[in-house]
């Protein structure tokens, strides 16, 4: 069933409550003072059965200046709005801020009820129909039905009703597959059961059980009991006014303004880039590092818009602006919200979080604000990519770059493939980077390699290690190895074992380096089984030490070399009699103790030991006190 919160608007006194009364039986003014003064101080909450057997929620919302704020927090979750005209006032002052609200929190259903229709002559109720028609131009309501009625007579009830129905079967139902929230709008404890917060909620659907995170203070707690108009339930779904009875926090823990939602679902932030439009009728410019009152769902607060790309936002502009806060509010990327000026507290304008955790920018960066464009453009498929470009290097997993995106895991698991497709995205092995941050990482992986082949002419390329260090030194190994996988899959790198390097890269062994290498091949073939320190080898060489050393590196790779320590290395002859002798003393005893070994072969206990060790991490041997026993047979041939 389709769930639906409907909303009464417009100027004080001009009979909200009233028309809620007479639609559902309840009276919304529930505090004694409400019930004093005669006017809603407090948002107010009653079911409505409709003539389907459809139930739906309304909000009654105060429509005095003086509570505005209020108003803004039951104006958060509305569907459908009843704008309330008084037949013997007509259009207010309250009446066109409220319909402004409405239209910059992105209500797009709603009917114009004229009350009190039995109050006026014919006359000059039609004449009071007619402006409110010329009132509504430009917003979403200029199409709007509208009805006259009474909520003492009944006049125009069941026909108020009946268009009701019609739009709430043409309303949108509410996102279920996101992650639950609710906005908190009232809190209390219960004798017996302890805390109870209310709210409406926005979308998902919620369960007994389910664990929650107060934002933005992080506290965890868990559904205790459910109810939707006092009714208890196991599970409530977007759209619906909910009761929420918590087990693991006190009510001290929580206030208004909170938003209960599930854990790691929400974003907290202190600065946020925004798409903001001013109200045509705005009596004040938005100016660079002006402060505003910031309400979103039912929090408010002071924050300071830095205007990106313009130094003034007049009224009826839309522009970027960065809003920055001295305390966090937990919000997603797409959110609505609305500003007022700080002093004199009127509306002045709102629109859509477009990026809810941004870096500071320069305020005239065209990159930016071309970012912001494509963020604005609500297209799924621009919205990954300005995300995935937002993130750099931090190849984003699926969750995460929906989170990113603004966007369901079912929505970008719709778009995504056809950014894949097309070639503007890249998949690497569930992570993924656009194709211009690709194609961005490539030219520094040739970069790179370039220098170091440069610097290391011998070596069939960069180590593995070094090049994901080097190249992405923050990203998971796995990914870095993903994407040079992509790189010699698509770009030619080549692959040589643990080894990158650049397409048609080849060693070249030049007269320099050849008279070098058989140099240090005819040292250690002398050498035998006692070779030097390597470094004192390469010291030897002077000048030409750097390309002895890269000779020699060439040389282990090779294999012509064998490195027992980094200090000792052995020419691959000598090595290969050494693990002959090996094999022979254990053909003769199945223990083969330190000295033995080094009587066999006539060398010093430091170059016997180092060959046993040597062998013992390469599994050859192993070593049981003092001892070693053979754990790799001699193979044949």
């Amino acid at each position: 069933m389709k769930h639906i919160i409907i909303g009464t608007a417009g100027h004080v006194d001009h009979g909200k409550t009233c028309l809620t009364r007479a639609l559902t039986g309840v009276d919304t003014d529930r505090l004694k003072e409400e019930q004093k003064r005669g006017i809603t101080i407090e948002i107010g909450f009653a079911q409505l059965t409709l003539p389907n057997g459809q139930r739906a929620s309304i909000i009654d919302v105060p429509g005095h200046e003086k509570f505005i704020r209020n108003m803004l927090v039951g104006a958060a979750g509305m569907d459908v709005v009843l704008l309330v005209i008084a037949a013997d006032e007509g259009f207010m002052p309250q009446t066109r801020e409220h319909l402004g609200i409405l239209s910059l929190l992105g209500v797009q259903n709603g009917i114009i009820v004229i009350t009190k229709a039995d109050m006026v002559e014919e006359e000059w109720l039609e004449a009071i129909q007619e402006e409110a028609r010329e009132d509504v131009q430009g917003t979403f309501l200029a199409q709007a039905p509208m009805i006259a009625v009474s909520s003492h007579t009944g006049q125009g009830l069941e026909e108020l009703k009946a268009l009701i129905v019609q739009l709430v079967e043409g309303a949108e139902q509410r996102n279920q597959d996101r992650p639950f929230r609710v906005p908190v709008d009232r809190l209390f404890s219960v004798d017996g059961f302890g805390t109870v917060i209310t709210g409406t909620l926005l979308e998902g659907s919620m369960s007994l059980g389910d664990e929650v995170c107060v934002y933005p203070s992080g506290k965890k707690a868990r559904v205790r009991g459910l109810q939707n108009h006092d009714c208890p339930t196991e599970r409530v779904e977007a759209g619906m006014r909910v009761a929420v009875n918590l087990s693991g926090v006190d009510k001290a823990d929580l206030k208004r303004g909170d938003t209960l939602a599930k854990p790691s679902s929400m974003i907290l932030s202190k600065q946020m880039d925004v798409q903001l439009t001013m109200l045509k009728d705005a009596p004040y410019p938005i100016k660079n590092d002006t402060q505003l009152h910031f309400h979103h769902g039912t929090r408010e607060l002071v924050c300071k818009c830095v205007l990106l790309g313009r130094d003034t936002l007049e009224a009826g502009e839309t522009g970027y602006a960065q809003l920055r806060f001295q305390e966090e509010v937990a919000v997603k990327h797409t959110d609505p919200f609305v500003v007022r000026f700080f002093s004199p507290t009127v509306t002045v304008g709102g629109g859509r979080i477009l990026n809810a955790d941004p870096g500071r920018h320069k305020r005239n960066d065209p990159n930016i604000l071309a970012g912001l464009a494509a963020r604005a453009s609500g297209a799924a498929d621009r919205q990954i990519l300005q995300a995935l470009g937002d993130a750099g290097d931090a190849m984003l997993k699926g969750g995460e770059l929906a989170k990113a995106a603004g966007l369901t895991e079912g929505e970008l698991e719709e778009a995504l493939p056809h950014l894949l497709e097309a070639g503007e995205a890249v998949d690497l092995g569930g992570r993924y980077l656009s194709h211009e941050r690709v194609d961005q990482l490539w030219e520094k992986a040739v970069q790179l390699l370039s220098a170091y082949h440069k610097a290391q002419p011998l070596q069939p390329g960069m180590n593995r290690g070094e090049f994901r260090g080097k190249l992405l030194p923050k990203a998971p190994p796995a990914a870095a190895d993903a994407l040079a996988a992509y790189f010699v899959e698509h770009r030619g790198l080549r692959l040589e074992g643990p080894t990158l390097a650049l397409p048609g890269f080849q060693v070249v062994w030049n007269s320099f380096y050849t008279a070098l290498r058989d140099q240090i091949v005819q040292v250690y073939q002398q050498a035998g089984l006692s070779p030097g320190n390597l470094d004192e080898l390469l010291a030897g060489f002077g000048k030409k030490q750097e390309g002895a050393r890269q000779v020699v590196q060439r040389l282990l790779y090779d294999g012509d070399l064998i490195a027992l320590t980094p200090q000792i290395l052995v020419d691959r002859a000598h090595y290969e009699t050494a693990l002959h002798a090996l094999y022979t003393l254990f053909d003769q005893n199945p223990q083969l103790a330190l000295p033995a070994f080094r009587d066999a072969l006539g060398i010093s206990r430091k170059y016997a030991l180092a060959f046993l060790e040597y062998w013992d991490g390469s599994g050859v041997t192993r070593k049981t006190g003092d001892t070693r026993t053979l754990l790799k047979p001699k193979q044949a041939g």
